[in-house]
């Protein structure tokens, strides 16, 4: 059987659960908690990092209580020009930016927010930590501790840094995992999968968590199971939308007072 890419990624799955298992039960508990006291549990990364954050909600398996903070500056839409990686990688390193984001976001003491990225140097992930810190949100890291590069942030530090448990998906600092014979660089990107298969471990224990206090959120089904209608997807985004809306209004005081000072 040849030894590409599944073999490799297999393996760092396993050495990841193994590893992280402690941590992964210490944060379900923490986001069991924020959402069984009707929080949320935020969710942010920039570039690549954040397609852990749209695998975890809203898909068919995942449940309301996951907030996506998704920034379109820093997601990539194109390869090149407005929207592309150049714009992103260069804004993402860009002190002071994404406060600017956060101050919209309901963010509140109690909740709970996982932080995505690979290198844990650049300035959004770092910044929403840090902010995440001052609002009293319990702050989860998903990063490669294998990345040992010193901090970049004018704060000196990195994400594992601030964070009150790191989850570490074990890439390696190149990400790519598998080399090729007569190739100078190998290929075959590690971390993303990493992250998202991490981010499905943690939807399970915190359900698992939920479920022994007697809490149980609304799943997405797919429409595609007999029975299961694209109007049941709908009354759950519209738990969702209550949810949010409740967030919003426990927030809006700060969001105030912070426009105050803008």
């Amino acid at each position: 059987m040849t030894d590409f890419y599944l073999h490799r990624l297999t393996a760092l799955i396993e050495s990841a659960g193994r590893e992280n298992d402690a941590n992964l039960s210490q944060v379900a508990e923490r986001f069991a908690q924020s959402l069984a006291d009707c929080g949320l549990v935020h969710l942010f990364g920039s570039g690549h990092s954040v397609l852990p954050c749209q695998e975890a909600f809203p898909r068919y398996g995942t449940y309301v209580g996951f907030n996506p903070l998704t920034d379109p500056r820093v997601m990539w839409h194109n390869v090149l020009g407005a929207g592309g990686v150049r714009e992103l990688l260069w804004l993402e390193r860009t002190e002071n930016y994404i406060d600017k984001f956060l101050d919209h976001q309901p963010l509140n003491p109690g909740d709970s927010i996982i932080i995505y990225s690979h290198s844990g140097t650049n300035s959004a992930g770092i910044e929403t930590a840090l902010y995440a810190k001052k609002r009293g949100l319990f702050v989860v890291a998903v990063t490669s501790a294998k990345n040992d590069r010193p901090a970049k942030h004018s704060s000196g530090k990195r994400l594992k840094d601030i964070a009150d448990v790191v989850i570490d998906t074990g890439s390696p600092v190149e990400d790519a995992i598998v080399p090729i014979e007569g190739w100078s660089r190998p290929v075959s990107g590690s971390s993303t999968v990493l992250a998202m298969a991490l981010t499905h471990e943690l939807i399970a224990r915190t359900a698992d968590q939920l479920s022994k206090r007697n809490v149980e959120l609304p799943v997405f089904a797919s429409p595609t199971i007999p029975g299961v209608t694209l109007h049941d997807t709908d009354i759950i985004y519209g738990v969702y939308r209550e949810r949010m809306l409740e967030a919003q209004q426990k927030h809006l005081a700060t969001f105030q007072e912070t426009m105050k000072g803008s």
